[in-house]
């Protein structure tokens, strides 16, 4: 079960981030590319621990569709809440997203959350219940054991080093080059909030 929640927490990171890379391009009015998460893997924490969150919440729910959409709508909308908001005041009013400076950013709650995102959110953890769980558990059943173990868990591993080198270690030590140094150079752009 390790290999699966690893695998689950990886594959949501990057579907998280392709998913706001792509928006953010719309977004900033399509001129610029917008490199989202902080991170140095095309991953995003938020939509990992969203995805595992829907998996355990739903996970009995599964022959109730809409159960699925309700719960995860809501349960995501009110993680992207209080992390936003905890942010903010944790950090003396720096933000991590603002809903307030995007586009179809109606049903907004003070920037932290908007109908959008909980609509994105809801369909995700139906996508996730009903694709992309189950293309997982096929694969660890048709794939060798340990190789399921060793990719997921390798992966895995990778996406939460990669955080907490950019979210944690980094910020206490100025000279590491990080994400934001890398992704800068190369001509991304990043939200300022």
């Amino acid at each position: 079960m390790f290999g699966i929640l690893s695998a689950i927490w990886a594959v949501s990171g990057i579907y998280g981030f392709v998913y706001e890379f792509i928006f953010y391009y719309f977004n900033g009015g399509m001129k610029d590319w917008y490199w989202r998460g902080g991170c140095f893997g095309p991953w995003i924490v938020i939509y990992g621990i969203g995805a595992l969150l829907i998996f355990f919440l739903t996970y009995r729910l599964k022959k109730k569709p809409w159960a699925v959409f309700l719960v995860s709508g809501l349960s995501c909308g009110a993680l992207e809440f209080l992390t936003g908001a905890a942010f903010y005041y944790l950090m003396d009013g720096k933000r991590n997203w603002d809903y307030n400076t995007e586009i179809l950013n109606f049903g907004n709650i003070n920037g932290f959350v908007c109908l959008r995102s909980v609509l994105i959110f809801a369909v995700s953890g139906v996508l996730l219940t009903y694709l992309i769980v189950p293309i997982l558990f096929y694969l660890a059943k048709k794939i060798n054991r340990k190789l399921f173990l060793a990719i997921s868990i390798s992966i895995g591993v990778l996406f939460l080093v990669d955080v907490l080198y950019n979210t944690v270690i980094a910020p206490h030590f100025p000279d590491l080059y990080t994400a934001v140094d890398l992704y800068s150079s190369l001509g991304f752009k990043f939200m300022k909030f």
